[in-house]
């Protein structure tokens, strides 16, 4: 039996804060975009080129990404890569690749972010949290027509 790997693996900041749904069977469903950069030098110009990432996150990683994730939060998401295709009004064919998150790590502070945030709290603040989707729902238990957008 041959093999084949699907892996996504992205390290940028979030665009906007987090949109989170339920489907009509109750299942959590949170969707952001994620911006990455790219930096080289070309004929002595430095340049650079953005790319956003759609991503989707479901059940309690769906909660708490929705919780814990703000615009301009700097995030790594690992997960897989997932093409939807639909019919729009037209008749016309879209498409949309998006990537499943199966694990995100926060990789910036609130402090950083707010600069009144942390005042009075312990020593021990969490600098980064750690949130795995492992648990989530298998992907046969999710019907294409609950995605709520």
């Amino acid at each position: 039996m041959s093999r084949s790997v699907n892996i996504a693996i992205i390290i940028g900041n979030l665009t906007k804060d987090p949109e989170m749904r339920y489907t009509p069977g109750g299942h959590a469903v949170t969707s952001f975009t994620v911006a990455t950069n790219r930096n080289w030098v070309s004929e002595g110009q430095e340049k650079e080129d953005v790319e956003f990432h759609n991503v989707v996150a479901w059940n309690k990683l769906a909660e708490l990404c929705s919780q814990l994730l703000s615009k301009g939060r700097k995030v790594y998401i690992h997960g897989r890569l997932q093409t939807r295709n639909w019919d729009d009004a037209n008749g016309v064919k879209k498409y949309r690749t998006e990537i499943i998150a199966e694990d995100m790590v926060i990789l910036d502070s609130r402090k950083d972010k707010d600069p009144g945030a942390g005042e009075g709290v312990a020593a021990k603040e969490i600098q980064t949290d750690v949130v795995s989707g492992t648990d989530s729902l298998k992907e046969e238990e999710i019907n294409a027509e609950e995605i709520p957008f």
